[in-house]
């Protein structure tokens, strides 16, 4: 992983962890997308960043990463942006500041860099109070299905219904996961009652 020392609104980074082989992987269009998904969720504008979805994509394109690779760079790349937005820095400033970090990273990324710095980086909100409170993930969806458990040859009366629940979520680094499980009948009534509890205390706020 990147390495920085911030110190009198400088930085510098040694590349300690591979993640700029890993980004000399990435297209520039993938880069780009990632750099800029990052950006949208320090500004609040999206909860989180979608990379398995993305990683799936670059993977389709030809480009072997794995998610794992893929999330450690969008760490690094968050960790950067806060970090260069809380030190004030401006765009020549963050790129100047990465020292040795302009040779080792690809020019394509310290070209994507400099654009969305340039173009969004002041936006970044830096409130302490916002990044010292992120300690829990964020909802972002919710789907379900309904299904049934069909016979076996050990269990003849199998034939049950049940729903499958996905939830989307962002943890507090950004990430987004699905987490899934299933539920019988009785479960799920139960779990809808308690979101029409929820909706009833919310509508006495």
């Amino acid at each position: 992983h990147f390495i920085y020392v911030f110190a009198s609104d400088r930085c510098c980074f040694s590349d300690g962890g591979g993640a700029a082989d890993k980004i000399r992987l990435i297209p520039q269009d993938f880069f780009a997308e990632l750099c800029e998904q990052i950006i949208q969720h320090l500004n609040h504008k999206i909860p989180g960043i979608n990379t398995a979805e993305l990683c799936q994509r670059i993977q389709t394109s030809g480009v072997d990463i794995n998610i794992g690779d893929l999330a450690k760079v969008a760490n690094t790349l968050s960790f950067l942006f806060s970090t260069a937005a809380r030190n004030n820095l401006s765009t020549e400033e963050l790129v100047s500041s990465l020292g040795s970090g302009v040779s080792t990273l690809p020019k394509h990324a310290v070209q994507v860099i400099r654009h969305l710095w340039n173009e969004q980086g002041k936006a970044i909100a830096v409130s302490e109070d916002a990044t010292t409170t992120a300690t829990v993930g964020q909802f972002v969806d919710m789907k379900w299905k309904l299904g049934v458990a069909m016979s076996s040859d050990t269990c003849r009366s199998l034939k049950y219904p049940y729903v499958t629940v996905t939830l989307t979520v962002a943890d507090p680094s950004g990430q987004i996961t699905d987490k899934s499980f299933e539920m019988t009948i009785p479960q799920f009534k139960n779990f809808v009652r308690q979101f029409k509890e929820m909706a009833s205390v919310l509508e006495t706020v």
